[in-house]
């Protein structure tokens, strides 16, 4: 069964930084495409950024925080990470990492059969 656990979510000032983390526990995540989402309130979840399964090599991000984040991925730590910079008030939302080893690269919710808990971002103008 897959787990995934994120972390690195907190109160930041319009401009700032922050690193999220989505780890799982298992010896395949590898394997496994990852992507993160984000839902604000009163708002629908929407797509953030993708990594594809194995090397990681290949990358997607939706247009809004396209040269602000990036994704990453540690093998050795069976960790996903998403740096994120210049970060806007409209940032803020709760984040969600998804996997799936179905693809081994997705953008959209319904490809994802793996879920976290999410953890909350605060972006504070």
């Amino acid at each position: 069964q897959v787990q995934l656990v994120e972390s690195g979510g907190g109160l930041v000032q319009a401009g700032g930084s922050l690193r999220l983390s989505c780890a799982h526990s298992g010896r395949t995540f590898s394997s496994y495409a990852v992507a993160w989402f984000r839902q604000a309130p009163g708002k629908e979840r929407e797509f953030v950024a993708a990594i594809s399964s194995w090397t990681g090599g290949t990358t997607y991000y939706a247009d809004s925080v396209k040269g602000r984040f990036t994704i990453s991925r540690d093998t050795a730590k069976n960790t996903v990470y998403l740096q994120m910079s210049s970060l806007k008030p409209e940032d803020t939302a709760i984040y969600y990492c998804a996997a799936t080893n179905r693809l081994s690269m997705a953008t959209t919710i319904g490809q994802y059969d793996y879920w976290g808990q999410g953890t909350q971002v605060t972006v504070s103008s």
